[in-house]
């Protein structure tokens, strides 16, 4: 007896098997294979939550309203993948470490490309608002040696939560932006501002979803790095605060127990002005160690 599949016939229980099988002519193996696991796993979740028509045309509109949002600045969709936990799975999954390396975590939305080359040790604060901080740290390699010419791209939010692109007019071009280079020794520093939590967009569809299941909005304080060297895998990560109040309940789920950095309150006159600043101000001190391709290849084996 021929397959009913093969027909094309849909029952409640087939359901799954009867679309995936129309697949069978795809483009490409992989293809194939993405919506076969895409459809399963959807037919799954319906048949689990078994939702009335109205629920579905509810589903169906914000989906329609997530796409609407979306603009040459602004990404809802990706918004919805971060709140989710689906864009840090993915950074999980493409970014696997060898024990020693420094761990990863998402890019955000607001890296510029073309910030300028500092000297090293520079204030990446034009404005002089917020409250001074000095960081440092060392970039080595995963036996403990330092990492020369690393490029260390940094960037961050203002005392107030906001970046530079945020408020056009307000801050300067590139305010709190810069990359730098290391030496022979690996380390690297420079001056910032103590950087404050901020909300997500939450004005649109993803927002409301948030609303809905007693969500906040916010990610907790943090700097942002891309750090780069010849013969090594570039390191796109963050350090964070973990006194802030955020934490704990990060909305893009970007916070890693090794990512947390202690932000140190120095009031000694003869310390600030030993690093270019006056007292009282954050001293943050925090190394990454960066892999090779080999390794992060033997790791995620």
């Amino acid at each position: 007896m021929p397959n009913e599949h093969e027909y094309g016939y849909f029952t409640e229980a087939d359901s799954a098997e009867v679309v995936v099988a129309r697949n069978k002519n795809a483009e490409s193996e992989r293809l194939k294979q993405v919506m076969e696991v895409i459809t399963r796993k959807l037919h799954e979740a319906v048949k689990e939550i078994e939702p009335t028509q109205d629920e579905w045309l509810r589903a169906i509109f914000f989906l329609t309203e997530t796409g609407q949002i979306c603009n040459e600045w602004r990404q809802e969709y990706i918004l919805l993948s971060d709140v989710l936990g689906v864009s840090m799975l993915v950074d999980a999954i493409n970014n696997r470490k060898p024990s020693g390396a420094s761990e990863s975590t998402v890019l955000g939305p607001f890296h510029v490309a073309g910030a300028p080359e500092l000297p090293m040790g520079a204030d990446i604060c034009l404005d002089r608002k917020g409250e001074p901080m000095f960081v440092h740290g060392r970039i080595l390699d995963t036996e403990g040696r330092p990492i020369a010419n690393a490029k260390i791209d940094v960037w961050q939010a203002n005392d107030e939560g906001f970046y530079d692109v945020q408020q056009k007019g307000i801050q300067p071009d590139f305010n709190l932006r810069g990359v730098f280079r290391t030496g022979a020794d690996g380390r690297y520093w420079f001056r910032g501002v103590k950087p404050k939590y901020y909300p997500i967009p939450d004005d649109g569809p993803v927002g409301k979803l948030l609303g809905a299941l007693g969500r906040h909005p916010n990610r907790p304080a943090h700097l942002h790095y891309i750090i780069s060297a010849e013969g090594y895998d570039t390191l796109t990560t963050h350090i964070f605060d973990p006194d802030d109040p955020y934490i704990d309940s990060d909305a893009v789920f970007g916070v890693k127990k090794s990512l947390l950095a202690e932000f140190r309150p120095v009031d000694d006159a003869q310390a600030a002005a030993a690093v270019g600043l006056a007292a009282p101000y954050y001293d943050v001190g925090f190394d990454f160690v960066l892999s090779r391709a080999k390794q992060r290849d033997a790791a995620a084996a």
